[in-house]
């Protein structure tokens, strides 16, 4: 017997529909989003280290001394974890990031 026939017979497979309409879902019921997600930010010869600094204190507002130890992070190692929590925040922390044109992307 097949792996998928072993599986067929544990999970039958059912014909429930939902008549529910898609505008009544709850956001969070429709995406499985797992947390914490975290923001990367990578490194560009476009932007100088005051200007990556200033939108990282910006962004996160932090320091500083965090904002350079992260520069510094990114220019050594080509990408930095700069951030790490629920998805709304991240969205929000890239966002303004990408304000400048900084290239970053959120991981899950």
């Amino acid at each position: 017997m097949t792996l998928l026939h072993k599986m067929r017979q544990m999970y039958p497979m059912t014909s429930v529909m939902t008549t529910r309409p898609v505008e009544e879902r709850d956001d969070e019921s429709d995406v499985l989003i797992q947390e914490p997600a975290r923001v990367i930010l990578y490194n560009d010869e476009v932007h100088t280290f005051e200007e990556v600094i200033g939108q990282l204190i910006k962004a996160l507002r932090c320091d500083t001394t965090k904002a350079e130890a992260l520069t510094w992070e990114v220019h050594n190692i080509g990408k930095s974890n700069v951030f790490q929590g629920p998805m709304n925040e991240c969205m929000q922390v890239s966002g303004v990031l990408e304000e400048i044109a900084l290239h970053t992307q959120i991981e899950v």
